[in-house]
């Protein structure tokens, strides 16, 4: 492979090992918040016990997780020297919000939060959990914006000496339709992903029978946030379709394999061939009529334009090329995204219905299937990220730059080989560790819940 794809690889890489801590960061730390809120106002001692439990896994996930962030943001400058050059005046601006308000907000309330367990009142203690979830959560802000504006490009001009991008907009590059729709979509999947985690863990301890009437508690919590968000995220979702579709039609195309102009266009369940230029007539299809026009406009009358028409637009306003993405792997990211977000959805409501019918400790095959359902959101959230990444090609910006005209020129194939071999070796080490000490933890019987002082602190620090 040349350095081009060596590069690509590199960062897709890195991109997708770090956002399966993202979201679990983000969704576990507002569920514990949650949990220490309950046990401010009841001094119930199990909400006492469950917040300490499961904030330990989320301190493993934010330890990794910013590991992996550090080394994803240097590789701007070191893989794509021109792409930095070009555009750093727009994106650097939202990363570097995200450096110096967002993740110094998120770390800092993090560690008074660990070590002011008998330090700080009950009140401040609570607020710091909020500021941690509140830090992750805007934190994830700034990174959607940056990315949604290589999506769709808005609040910047080309200066005609530099020949560089300059921001004219901060307000215009924050809440652009784009980005506003894709962070709800990010966050909701953030709280699928963390009520995901605390379910399995929850439902694990229920099957060996470990603390019942503890366990039970926080698997209601996660089911009751589970359910009605990932149903929001179904509604999110297919209002992203519809900003995807206003601004970047080719990707929309390219998820559905639709070559020609259709109105209205159907979606297809499943096909089989169809999915490059001289196959373009699928051999086998099941179609629902009209939906991919309901999925991309909200009206099922309406056309959805076909990657061949796209193309020659595009042809005709950027020059020669080829502007269709990878059809194949851009066709099945949105099948497993959106098959396992509807999967997720109905095992949210079988657990909802076992808990009113008070039969879901008892429920040996929800638990099992809950605990095996955990890996549904990582996949569901990098389907996700590969679609947006690869059906964006061959731009890096969108109608601004191109990915091949991207790449730093000053680095060799060898030198990108032997760094995207290290990177595969140590984050293979990491994802080993954590997956290590996450079963770990997960497993161990919750501690007793701490004694009190008399204003309602606790007496001794968090263990690990």
């Amino acid at each position: 492979m040349d350095k081009l794809e060596l590069a690509r690889m590199q960062f897709a890489t890195t991109s997708i090992y770090h956002f399966l801590f993202v979201p679990t960061t983000i969704g576990l730390g507002f569920l514990v918040a949650l949990l220490q809120t309950s046990w401010y106002h009841t001094r119930e001692p199990a909400h006492l016990r469950l917040t300490r439990f499961f904030g330990t896994l989320l301190v493993i996930n934010i330890a990794v997780g910013v590991v992996t962030g550090l080394v994803q943001e240097f590789q701007f400058g070191m893989d794509w020297s021109v792409y930095s050059r070009l555009v750093g005046g727009v994106f650097g601006a939202p990363l570097a919000l995200e450096g110096l308000a967002a993740f110094f907000l998120e770390s800092t309330f993090l560690g008074i939060w660990l070590f002011g367990w008998d330090r700080l009142s009950p009140r401040l203690h609570l607020a710091a959990i909020w500021a941690v979830a509140v830090g992750s959560a805007l934190s994830a802000f700034f990174i959607i914006c940056a990315n949604s504006w290589m999506q769709h490009p808005v609040g910047y001009s080309i200066n005609p000496t530099t020949h560089r991008a300059e921001l004219t907009s901060v307000t215009a590059v924050l809440t652009s339709r784009f980005a506003l729709w894709a962070y709800a979509h990010v966050i909701l999947a953030s709280l699928i992903t963390g009520a995901s985690v605390m379910l399995a863990v929850s439902c694990w301890q229920l099957r060996k029978g470990n603390q019942v009437d503890l366990f039970m508690r926080s698997a209601r919590l996660s089911l009751l946030v589970l359910l009605p968000v990932s149903a929001a995220q179904i509604i999110v979702g297919s209002e992203l379709g519809v900003a995807v579709e206003r601004y970047q039609p080719m990707k929309i195309a390219a998820a559905e394999a639709l070559w020609n102009t259709k109105q209205p266009a159907p979606f297809s369940v499943i096909q089989v061939g169809g999915f490059t230029e001289n196959d373009q007539t699928p051999a086998f299809s099941i179609e629902i009529p009209g939906l991919l026009s309901v999925l991309a406009t909200n009206h099922r009358g309406t056309a959805v334009p076909g990657m061949n028409q796209l193309q020659a637009q595009e042809q005709k306003q950027y020059g020669p090329g080829n502007y269709v993405p990878n059809v194949r792997v851009a066709y099945w990211s949105m099948r497993v995204m959106a098959g396992l977000a509807t999967v997720v959805v109905l095992l949210a409501a079988w657990g909802v219905w076992l808990l009113h019918r008070g039969r879901l400790a008892s429920s040996r095959l929800f638990q099992l299937v809950a605990v095996l359902a955990v890996v549904m959101p990582f996949l569901m959230n990098t389907a996700g990220w590969v679609l947006t990444e690869m059906g964006r090609q061959p731009w890096i910006v969108q109608g601004l730059q191109r990915t091949s005209d991207a790449v730093s020129p000053s680095i060799g194939a060898a030198t990108v080989a032997v760094s995207l071999g290290t990177f595969i070796v140590l984050y293979g080490l990491l994802a080993v560790v954590d997956v290590l000490l996450m079963i770990r933890y997960s497993k161990r019987e919750v501690e007793p819940a701490p004694e009190l002082s008399d204003d309602g602190r606790t007496i001794g620090a968090m263990t690990y």
